[in-house]
């Protein structure tokens, strides 16, 4: 079995996987981060959205072998310093979540939303940039809410 290393939330970190070792299981079942999760094993959900090299992508469609070497920021390694993210603080003032399952997800799609998009999105855009993301138990009012707030805040 071969070792990938990459870099995770800032620390280096190295494991033995198989070579159809998904990115989500090298993080949820090799360094026991497991703030991101598998939804639908389909590509379908979002709930595995993670940041590799700055650019948000399912970890569900990714190998760990592809990473060798990347730089990677789960929903753990937003927090700086024991302050939340903006936008995770967002979510928890706008209660941007109900059963919080597809919280990482969505607060990771949004991050990347922002970095790509900037400060000022409007409903319609922040609706069409979440296509990938689903919330089995919301209306998406607060979490399109939040998105806008933690935006703001991101300045």
């Amino acid at each position: 079995m071969p070792t990938v290393s990459m870099t995770v939330n800032g620390k280096e970190v190295s494991a033995e996987v198989e070579t159809r070792t998904l990115l989500v299981q090298f993080l949820r079942d090799h360094i026991g981060l497991t703030g991101t999760h598998v939804g639908c094993d389909t590509s379908q959900c979002g709930a595995c959205v993670v940041h590799v090299d700055g650019k948000a992508l399912k970890s569900c469609t990714r190998l760990a072998v592809q990473c060798e070497g990347a730089s990677v920021t789960t929903i753990e390694g937003l927090a700086a310093n024991g302050a939340l993210h903006p936008m995770q603080q967002a979510f928890h003032e706008n209660h941007g979540l109900q059963c919080g399952f597809c919280t990482p997800g969505m607060i990771m799609s949004a991050v990347d939303m922002v970095e790509r998009l900037g400060n000022k999105l409007d409903e319609k855009t922040i609706r069409q940039e979440l296509e990938g993301n689903i919330c089995r138990c919301t209306g998406y009012h607060n979490i399109v809410k939040s998105i806008a707030a933690g935006a703001e805040a991101m300045k």
